[in-house]
C-alpha cells in the first residue's frame, strides 16, 4: 500500500477574550482583554517562519515580525520587545487599532488557507507585559540614549502619533525635542478620537510620560500657524521642523436642516467624550448632548466609535446609516461585528436627505433616499444609485456626521511657501517627509489624508531619520 502522506494539522487560531456584549455596551472599560501568556505562546507557536515573511513586507513600519513571535516562542519577551520597538515607538497602541486584517495579518502565508496569525494581539501582549528597564528602552530603538545636545533642536507640530515617532527616534539621539500642541492633552487621534473602550488614555499616558522621561516637552495649547507659526520656530533656533497636525476638520453632508440642535460632526461628539472625558461623569463635568434615538451617517471606524459611544452614553437605539451595502464598509471587520453584537443596528443603502426639527430647533427625524448599487468607482466599491420616489422618514434626536475630514487651514493660510496638493494637503517626499520649504518636514493625515496609526507613524520614521541623517 502507497504511503499516505500527512498533512501537518494546523492549530486554530487563538481567540481574543472579551467583555461579555450585553455588560460591554453600558461600559467604558476596554473590550478586547488580550491574551493571557499561555494564549501568546499558543498563538505564536501557529507562526510557520517563512523564509520570506511576507508579513513584513505589508506592516507600514516594516516590524522584524517573523523575529519578534520568534523570540516570543522562545518566552524571551525582552527580545520580542527590543525587536519590535526598533521600528515601531507605539506597540500597544498598535496592537489594538491598527488594521493587521488589511496589512501584516493580511500577508501571513498561513491565512491563504486557514487564519493567519494572530500579528497585532501578539505585538500588544509584548507591549502590554514587557516592563522596560529605561525610557530609551521605552520609547525608542535603542537601549542607551545619546546625550543631549545643546546644538540641536527640532520641533513637532502636533502631538499625534506621527509627531511622537519623530520626537522618540530623534530624542534618542541626543536632540532636544519640542512638541507644540493646539489641544489641553498631547495625543492627537489616540486621545480625542478613539474612545477608550478600544484604547484606554493610560496606554497612551503610558507612551506619553516615557517619551518626557527621555526629555521631549509638550508645550499644549498651542495652535500651529496662529500661536506659533513655522518662522517663528527657525527664528528661535531650531534646526528642523516636523509638521504632523492631521486633517481634523470635518465633512459635513450639506443637507436641508443640518443646523439642527442634535447634529453634531463625529469630530465634535467624540472629542466631548473622549477628550473632555464626559463618559467618566461626574468625575469629569464635561457637558454631554444626550439622545434616545441616534443615527450615524458613514461605515467608516470613526462611524462605528461614534455609534458604539453613544449607545454606552445612554441611547436606547443606534442606528448606522450607510449609502451602500454591508460589503462595502470601509471600517474594520472587527469592529463592524463588535458594533453589531451590542445591538446596533445597520442601515444600508440609504444616503441621507434632509433633517427635520420641532419648533425649538432640535432634531427629530430625517429623511433617507434608498438606494441600489451600481458599477463600481474609482475606489474598486459599488457606487450607489437613487431609487426615485423610494424613501423613508427615520426618527432620531441627535444624528452624528462621520463622513470624513479635510486639512485645518490655520497653519496652512500662515505658511504660504508651503506646496500643497489638490486636495489641499502638504506635498511632501514620499521617502523624506520634506515639503517645499527646507528643513521643513510634514507626515501622517496633512500629507495623505485619513489613514492608519500605524501608516502616520511609517512617515513620522522616515522623516525623523531624514534629520537625523541631515544634523548628526
Amino acid at each position: 500500500m502507497a504511503d499516505v502522506k500527512r498533512k501537518k494539522m494546523v492549530q486554530p487560531r487563538v481567540g481574543m477574550p472579551h467583555q461579555d456584549a450585553v455588560e460591554r455596551g453600558s461600559n467604558f472599560h476596554e473590550v478586547a482583554l488580550g491574551y493571557s501568556r499561555e494564549q501568546a505562546l499558543l498563538e505564536a507557536g501557529r507562526c510557520l517562519q517563512c523564509k520570506k515573511p511576507l508579513c513584513q513586507e505589508g506592516c507600514p513600519v516594516n516590524i522584524d515580525i517573523k523575529g519578534f513571535i520568534a523570540a516570543l516562542c522562545d518566552d524571551d519577551l525582552h527580545q520580542a520587545y527590543d525587536i519590535i520597538r526598533r521600528t515601531n515607538s507605539l506597540p500597544a497602541v498598535c496592537g489594538r487599532v491598527c488594521p493587521q486584517e488589511s496589512q501584516c495579518e493580511g500577508k501571513c502565508i498561513l491565512g491563504k488557507k486557514h487564519e493567519p496569525v494572530a500579528i497585532g494581539r501578539l505585538e500588544r501582549y509584548v507591549a502590554d507585559t514587557f516592563a522596560a528597564q529605561s525610557a530609551c528602552e521605552a520609547v525608542t530603538d535603542l537601549s542607551t540614549c545619546a546625550l543631549e545636545r545643546d546644538d540641536l533642536k527640532v520641533a513637532c507640530i502636533g502631538a499625534g502619533p506621527s509627531s511622537l515617532t519623530v520626537a522618540g527616534y530623534l530624542a534618542g539621539r541626543g536632540m532636544k525635542v519640542d512638541v507644540f500642541e493646539a489641544l489641553h492633552e498631547p495625543g492627537g487621534v489616540l486621545i480625542y478620537g478613539i474612545p477608550e473602550f478600544r484604547l484606554p488614555k493610560d496606554v497612551v499616558a503610558r507612551e506619553l510620560e516615557g517619551l518626557k522621561e527621555l526629555g521631549v516637552t509638550f508645550r499644549t495649547n498651542w495652535v500651529g500657524g496662529q500661536t506659533v507659526t513655522i518662522q517663528d520656530l527657525f527664528d528661535d533656533g531650531y534646526n528642523a521642523v516636523f509638521i504632523g497636525v492631521g486633517a481634523g476638520l470635518p465633512r459635513f453632508l450639506n443637507v436641508e436642516g443640518e443646523n439642527l440642535v442634535g447634529v453634531f460632526s463625529a469630530n465634535e461628539y467624540l472629542t466631548r467624550v473622549n477628550l473632555g472625558r464626559a463618559y467618566d461623569f461626574p468625575n469629569y463635568d464635561t457637558p454631554a448632548y444626550r439622545a434616545r434615538r441616534v443615527v450615524v451617517l458613514g461605515a467608516g471606524n470613526v462611524a462605528m466609535d461614534a455609534a458604539r459611544t453613544a449607545l454606552r452614553m445612554g441611547a436606547e437605539e443606534v442606528s448606522i446609516v450607510y449609502r451602500r451595502s454591508e460589503d462595502e464598509m470601509p471600517a474594520r471587520r472587527e469592529e463592524i461585528d463588535h458594533a453589531v453584537e451590542e445591538g446596533i443596528k445597520i442601515r444600508c443603502l440609504c444616503g441621507p436627505l434632509s433633517f427635520h426639527g420641532d419648533e425649538k430647533g432640535c432634531l427629530t427625524s430625517m429623511t433617507v433616499q434608498k438606494m441600489a448599487l451600481g458599477e463600481p468607482d474609482e475606489s474598486g466599491r459599488c457606487s450607489p444609485v437613487c431609487l426615485e420616489g423610494e424613501t423613508e422618514e427615520v426618527a432620531c434626536d441627535m444624528a452624528i456626521i462621520a463622513v470624513g475630514t479635510r486639512p485645518n487651514p490655520i497653519l496652512l493660510e500662515a505658511t504660504p511657501d508651503l506646496t500643497l496638493n489638490k486636495w489641499g494637503y502638504i506635498k511632501a517626499d514620499s521617502e523624506t517627509g520634506e515639503t517645499s520649504i527646507p528643513n521643513v518636514f510634514a507626515g501622517g493625515d496633512i500629507v495623505t489624508g485619513a489613514a492608519t496609526v500605524i501608516s502616520a507613524m511609517g512617515a513620522g520614521r522616515k522623516a525623523a531619520s531624514e534629520i537625523a541623517k541631515r544634523l548628526l
